[in-house]
This record gives C-alpha cells, structure tokens and sequence, in this order.
C-alpha cells in the first residue's frame, strides 16, 4: 500500500542520514586529526551508532509483517550480532570503547550500510541504477566476513575486562550452585558467529545471483 511503502521510505531515509552522518563524520576526522580520532570514534560518533542500531530491529518487524520479502534468518542474524557486540561487549565496557578495533567496526558497518540504504531508497522510488546495485549485492561479499573477524577481534580483547570486572557474570546464592561466567558466554558465542556467516555468505550469494544473475534488473 502507499501507507506501507511511505512507511519504509521514511525508515530507509532515516537510516541513510544517520549512517551516512556516522561515515563522514569518520572520514573528516581522519583527515582532520589522523591515527588520533581512532581512539575516541565511539565517544564522538557512539550515540548516533547506538541509535541506528536500535532501529534497525525494525527490520525484523517488517519481514515478520510481510512489508518486506528479504530473509527472516540472515537479517535476523546480522542485526543481534550488531546488538550483541555494540551493547553487550562494547558498550558496558569502557576500556574497550578506545581501542582501534572499534573504529574499524563502525567504518564497515556504515560503509556497507550507506550503500545499501542508497539502493533501497532509489528502489522505493523507482529507480534502479545497475551500478549501484551491482555495488549494494557485491560489496559485502568481502566486507561481510571483514566485519565479523573485527567483532569477533573486539570480543577476545573485551575478554579480560569481562574476567576481572565480573560483568555480566553471575553467581546465585546458597542453596543453589548455579553461575553465569560471562566470558565463557561470549566464547561460546564466537562460534555461533562464525557459524552464522558461513550460512549468511550463502545467502548473500544467493542474494546476488537472484538479483544480477536474471537480467531482472535489466528489464526494470
């Protein structure tokens, strides 16, 4: 309905201006300032990157409602990775918000993120550019698994705040002999990542061949 795609016309534009904003605002400052606004990438640009985070968990309400045909699993699995190492592992610790490795994380997610919100706003409109969707279906093929060796990289470095500040970690009181080490969780939960992008590789190809292995573009 136009309701519908107006609704995700104003999602997508939102998005674009909130990652497009983050990557700019990460290239000037390079330009400006050099290796020294790595340090401090999460404290200048992390409330707009928490945001847009926060938002796109619409997505997966929109492909549970039927607004939009893409995958539930893949989408499902990219974004709580993004949640899950921006919130949990990032975000609750502080020693971990200077390091370089999170420069580098927010600079694919935007990257990949700027692109893609371009093409979906042009598609929304009617309007098909070939390269850039050749771009928006072939860039996270390299990028993609770029990103998830630099969360799984900010995870091994967050591991020894997590085992000596006890985040997350919990241990309940007797009678019981249950406890929750947190680092043990995030172990494990490196290789639910891994795993994960072996299926979401696949999909992505299937993505890109479904969309410029037809010729389907070439009739619109």
């Amino acid at each position: 309905s136009f309701t519908m795609n107006m609704y995700l016309f104003v999602y997508d534009l939102m998005q674009f201006c909130g990652h497009s904003w983050i990557f700019t605002n990460m290239v000037i400052r390079f330009m400006t300032f050099g290796k020294d606004s790595l340090a401090d990438t999460f404290y200048s640009i992390g409330l707009v990157m928490r945001l847009c985070q926060s938002l796109s968990v619409l997505e997966i309400l929109h492909i549970l409602i039927g607004i939009d045909k893409t995958r539930l699993l893949p989408r499902f699995l990219q974004i709580t990775e993004r949640i899950i190492v921006l919130f949990v592992v990032i975000n609750s610790q502080e020693e971990v918000q200077g390091k370089y490795i999170v420069c580098v994380l927010f600079f694919l997610w935007n990257l990949l993120d700027v692109v893609r919100y371009t093409h979906n706003l042009l598609s929304r409109m009617g309007i098909y550019y070939l390269p850039l969707t050749w771009l928006n279906f072939s860039l996270c093929i390299p990028l993609y698994p770029l990103s998830v060796l630099a969360k799984a990289y900010a995870i091994c470095v967050s591991l020894p705040y997590f085992e000596s500040f006890g985040t997350y970690s919990i241990k309940l009181p007797f009678p019981f002999t249950f406890s929750i080490y947190f680092p043990y969780v995030l172990k494990m939960y490196l290789l639910v990542l891994f795993t994960g992008m072996c299926f979401i590789i696949q999909n992505i190809f299937s993505e890109r061949k479904s969309h410029l292995g037809t010729g389907s573009i070439k009739n619109k």
